[in-house]
């Protein structure tokens, strides 16, 4: 739970949509409203104030939202009757995007309001207690939220989200998120540093760096200049306690030389990256306007074995985009077997409003792009489970983060982002120890502590 100041006299629950940008941004949230003594609660019944973090990424995202609006609704009547009040919030990327169609479907929300403007809620809530609700603000104020937001002192955990970058550029024709996020913004490097010492001092042992597209951060340096995420990555290897680094989301437009040299000379940047590219049609990946070929991605990806040869590789596939045809679909399936994705998301090309692709032509089916997911996520499973079955006798070097559901069982996680379970001494929080790798499934890794590597 969050700190607080004060006297606590309400209760805030949170329910985060989405990606692990919108995970950072819930708990940075729950900080700003701790101040006015809102406390975290797992139980959505006791809450007096429920805010819905929302996605607009992810299919009929408005739709989920509006049917858990639904059922909050007799909630906040019930309290009203019992002579309390439940203030409804509505945050993130679908409130940006439909802010005012939220509380024209849905008057009973009390706040709405964009990803850019959640160090303003204490303002919001005011307004809102005042009488002035209900209260929506989706602008892009000039100044960065980034200033506004209090220190995070709550220990994340192991593993924990740092936020770099926000925004993107790329204009990708299905993509909401330069509409809903705005334009690239890349914080200092100061910050970010003071930030990564706050959360290893908390008990961090893994920060993943985050960002809509990450790979682009040119941040501010302390001596003057930009860094690029590279050279970042290195600075925050050489702080104390820091065990691993990740990152998250990358464009392959902005996979530079530096970054690709990190990778092969920081030990601590884990081996496994996550680079979209969406399709194995060059036609297709044209019409996203994605700004790569499939030569590109190929030359990426050849380049980052190079220079790491151990490197596990994920990714994003949009099947059903329009005017994808068969042999459109069987570029992109041929692409899967030829890189040899560990992990990879799929989804179906669905509209998003104010997008371009949402007017193109050669709108695919329903039941095509249906037909065409379950294809290539059963390819996709199969890549996954064959690179979790070559990792059997293999001795993986594993921090572990928590207790498993057994005695003695412990859980956490091999350099590609495995889940391992594991017998283990009480003592394994936050270490990072070799085990031999027994059993693999589709989503986790069995073993054992292989102590003779652990004690030489």
């Amino acid at each position: 739970m969050r700190k607080t100041t004060g006297t606590v006299t309400r209760k805030l629950y949170i329910k985060t949509y989405g990606c692990q940008m919108n995970v950072y941004d819930s708990g940075r949230m729950a900080e700003v409203l701790a101040p006015l003594g809102y406390a975290e609660t797992g139980t959505v019944e006791e809450a007096d104030m429920i805010l819905l973090n929302t996605c607009h990424i992810r299919e009929k995202a408005a739709e989920k939202l509006f049917s858990d609006l639904g059922r909050l609704r007799p909630l906040k009547a019930r309290k009203a009757e019992d002579g309390g009040r439940l203030v409804l919030a509505v945050a993130g990327c679908v409130a940006q995007a439909e802010g005012a169609e939220i509380l024209s479907r849905a008057p009973f929300v009390d706040l709405v309001l964009g990803p850019q403007t959640y160090h303003r809620l204490p303002e919001m809530v005011a307004k809102l207690l005042r009488g002035e609700g209900p209260v929506l603000d989706t602008e892009f104020p000039a100044e960065p939220k980034f200033d506004f937001l209090p220190r995070d002192e709550t220990p994340q955990g192991i593993a924990a989200f740092l936020s770099v970058q926000e925004g993107c550029d790329k204009f990708c024709t299905f993509c909401v998120v330069p509409y809903t996020r705005g334009a690239e913004f890349s914080r200092p490097v100061a910050s970010i540093l003071d930030e990564a010492r706050r959360l290893i001092a908390g008990g961090a042992r893994e920060i993943t760096l985050l960002g809509q597209n990450v790979n682009a951060y040119h941040g501010v340096a302390p001596q003057g200049g930009d860094w690029t995420l590279g050279r970042l990555i290195r600075a925050l290897a050489e702080l104390p306690g820091l065990l691993r680094l990740r990152y998250t989301t990358s464009h392959p437009g902005d996979m530079d030389d530096e970054l690709i040299a990190a990778h092969r000379d920081v030990p601590a940047l884990m081996p496994f990256l996550h680079l979209p590219v969406q399709s194995g049609s060059d036609r297709v990946l044209a019409a996203m306007n994605r700004r790569h070929s499939v030569a590109d991605f190929r030359r990426i990806i050849d380049r980052l074995r190079g220079a790491r040869p151990d490197i596990a590789l994920s990714s994003d596939f949009i099947v059903g985009f329009p005017g994808e045809s068969e042999e459109d679909f069987d570029a992109t399936l041929a692409l899967i077997g030829e890189i040899g994705f560990a992990q990879a998301f799929s989804f179906k090309y669905s509209k998003r409003p104010g997008t371009p692709a949402a007017q193109l032509q050669g709108q695919v089916p329903e039941d095509v792009k249906s037909a065409r997911l379950q294809r290539l996520q059963d390819r996709l499973e199969e890549a996954r489970l064959g690179f979790n079955q070559s990792c059997v006798g293999r001795v993986l070097p594993v921090l572990f983060e928590k207790p498993g559901r057994h005695p003695g069982q412990w859980v956490g996680r091999s350099p590609f982002l495995q889940g391992v379970h594991a017998e283990a001494p009480a003592q394994c929080r936050g270490k990072v120890l070799p085990v031999r790798i027994t059993g693999a499934g589709l989503n986790s890794l069995a073993g054992e502590v292989a102590m003779a590597e652990a004690t030489a």
